[in-house]
């Protein structure tokens, strides 16, 4: 379903640096190489698959682009057993038995007048792709597919007609053709292995997660209230957190939740125990929180404050 509706339709960028003062526009801090392969996604019409852990701001990359370029935002969240009903389409099955029983009751037996008139786009449900094929006034939209890793092999195969014609066949209509075709962004958490078929009809680009200098710059631009200090205190911990031997790393969008938190309890410093009663923001598993709470944590206080005094020295 569509998350946002345009305001003002904005040309592609027309650069790679173009594109990077779009994205930092939006407050997104993104690499170089991150810019020129989306650059290059805008300017060949190719669908952008983006792989990476979950939360480095692989979703958010689409939602920045529509929000910058004033397109509609079509989201489709993947799930095992997603299938052509919920992605592309589907009758109105309790509108298509009432309109025969009233052409029925009219006198209309022309079973084949019936059946065009049942199975056409007046009783067709849209779902987000084929929505995605649609003409739009604003101009094309940002089509995005989330957590494509999570949907079924099945669900793969069929996406490669839209992601190579931009089209889809419904059977009872025929092809439909999109005019123009949809700004495509496809993201995976890497769960499992996405099949070539589908990658090689994308630009592909790893999204990992941030070095310290960039982390720090994002935590400014997405929480500029946090204290200075705090931000590079809190950002140098999260970099050493992501060597331990954890379940699962922090992301950036966890890193920008305990900057938010810490800040709402007015810390302007990292404190070991207010630490350890916030790794729940930070950290998502319970035997990593057991892990780093208490004596690590303090532990890796001193690291990152000790490092920190090396490299103002330098």
């Amino acid at each position: 379903m569509p998350d946002d509706r345009p305001n003002q339709t904005i040309p592609n960028p027309a650069s790679i640096d173009e594109t990077l003062a779009l994205l930092r526009g939006a407050a997104y801090v993104a690499e170089r190489s991150l810019a020129t392969v989306l650059f290059l996604s805008l300017r060949l019409g190719r669908p952008l698959f983006l792989e990476g852990e979950a939360g480095v701001g692989k979703t958010e990359i689409a939602k920045v682009l529509a929000a910058s370029l004033g397109r509609r935002l079509i989201r489709l969240q993947c799930y095992e057993g997603l299938d052509v009903a919920a992605a592309v389409y589907e009758w109105n099955y309790a509108a298509q038995m009432m309109a025969i029983r009233l052409a029925e009751a009219a006198g209309e037996h022309d079973k084949d007048r019936i059946e065009h008139d049942v199975f056409s786009q007046r009783y067709l449900i849209k779902r987000p792709l084929l929505q995605a094929l649609e003409p739009a006034a604003g101009g094309p939209p940002v089509l995005l597919i989330d957590e494509i890793d999570r949907a079924d092999e099945a669900f793969e195969a069929f996406l490669l007609e839209i992601l190579s014609d931009f089209q889809v066949t419904i059977p009872e209509i025929g092809v439909i053709k999109a005019d123009e075709p949809p700004i495509v962004v496809i993201t995976s958490n890497r769960t499992r292995e996405i099949h070539d078929a589908l990658k090689r009809r994308c630009l592909y680009h790893w999204v990992g997660y941030p070095d310290a200098e960039r982390e720090i710059a994002i935590v400014r631009a997405k929480a500029p209230q946090a204290p200075a200090h705090l931000t590079a205190e809190l950002v140098a911990f999260v970099q050493a957190i992501r060597k331990q031997d954890l379940f699962k790393a922090p992301g950036v969008a966890e890193t920008l939740d305990w900057a938010s938190a810490l800040t709402e309890l007015d810390a302007v410093a990292l404190d070991p125990a207010m630490v350890s009663d916030t790794l729940g923001v930070l950290l998502k598993y319970q035997d990593d929180i057991s892990k780093i709470q208490g004596a690590k944590a303090n532990e890796l206080i001193e690291q990152v404050r000790g490092d920190m005094k090396q490299a103002a020295m330098k």
